[in-house]
């Protein structure tokens, strides 16, 4: 069933995920106001969509209020640096997206009356002790180690949503995302499919933390934008998680990446990061039952897009 148009607020707008989901809503008739500070997302990831009347861009940091004019029916907390280096480099602004920002956009629902979606993440399990990771498992995280400004900022904007929904009865969801991937990622992002690809393309060597036994699971981002369209419109509250289940070594990936980009690459190892996650696989029971989604683009279709989408980018440095 198609859905009536709404008048929808993306934070991180200008970031990889949000300009997707920006023009995801543009395209089934929404209007879409997208919400950025810059300081990991980018116009430029948006600049496509600025001639449509439906679409507004505006600078702003959520860890102060936001207070539109007029109506708003949803709302999309996807404002936090996401990658590893980014996250390290801006510990403080993660921290005060996940705890200032996140307030301010549930307090912007409850006052607008607007359904409030929060993007959580797979880093809520930590290093897990549970494979595949449901939503019912709690979690192995380091509260004090140095990934743990991204991991318990999301782990506490998730009790703050819950909080909202329970005591003032907002109308909330939490999507918890695993290693999405696809055009607009950033060439310098730093997480394991850009390094490799622009490593490959570029004829550097290819860096393995560890020695590339760890896993993870890679989901292409227009199956991640599908699946947060249909929570955005379900009746669920608790967390579900939105991945791919075909679980890859990080070793495994980068030879698909050689193979695909034809490159000569060699491998460099480097010690893994402290707390870096030995293995990652969502469990989308809940998805498939509840929302009727799972994931339907595979690696080589998904990474295909990503290399055209790099190679470009690469070509204009």
């Amino acid at each position: 069933m198609t859905e009536a148009p709404k008048k929808i607020l993306v934070t991180g707008g200008a970031g990889f995920l949000g300009s997707h989901l920006c023009e995801n809503f543009l395209q089934k008739g929404h209007e879409v106001t997208a919400i950025d500070n810059f300081i990991t997302g980018s116009p430029d990831n948006v600049a496509h969509l600025l001639s449509n009347s439906r679409f507004r861009l505006v600078k702003h940091d959520i860890s102060t209020p936001y207070q539109p004019t007029g109506s708003v029916d949803a709302i999309l907390n996807f404002a936090s640096p996401a990658s590893p280096p980014d996250y390290i480099r801006y510990g403080m602004e993660t921290l005060d997206a996940g705890s200032l920002g996140t307030r301010n956009m549930l307090e912007l629902a409850r006052s607008k009356k607007a359904c409030f979606l929060m993007a959580s993440t797979s880093e809520v399990y930590g290093d897990p002790l549970a494979q595949p990771q449901a939503e019912t498992y709690w979690g192995n995280v380091n509260s004090i180690g140095p990934r743990s400004v991204y991991d318990e900022a999301k782990r506490f904007s998730e009790a703050l949503t819950m909080a909202y929904h329970r005591y003032h009865r907002v109308d909330t969801k939490i999507v918890r995302i695993f290693n999405t991937y696809g055009p607009r990622m950033g060439v310098e992002d730093g997480r394991v499919i850009p390094n490799f690809i622009s490593q490959a393309l570029l004829g550097k060597p290819i860096t393995l933390y560890g020695d590339g036994s760890q896993t993870r699971s890679y989901c292409y981002v227009t199956d991640l934008v599908a699946g947060i369209e249909k929570l955005l419109f379900s009746e669920l509250h608790e967390p579900v998680n939105l991945g791919n289940p075909i679980e890859l070594t990080v070793k495994q990936l980068a030879a698909v990446i050689l193979q695909m980009t034809g490159s000569k690459s060699s491998f460099v190892q480097k010690e893994l990061p402290p707390d870096d996650p030995k293995v990652r696989c969502p469990d989308i029971t809940r998805a498939r039952r509840e929302l009727g989604w799972e994931p339907r683009i595979g690696l080589e279709e998904g990474l295909g897009q990503t290399i055209s989408y790099f190679q470009t980018q690469l070509s204009h440095k």
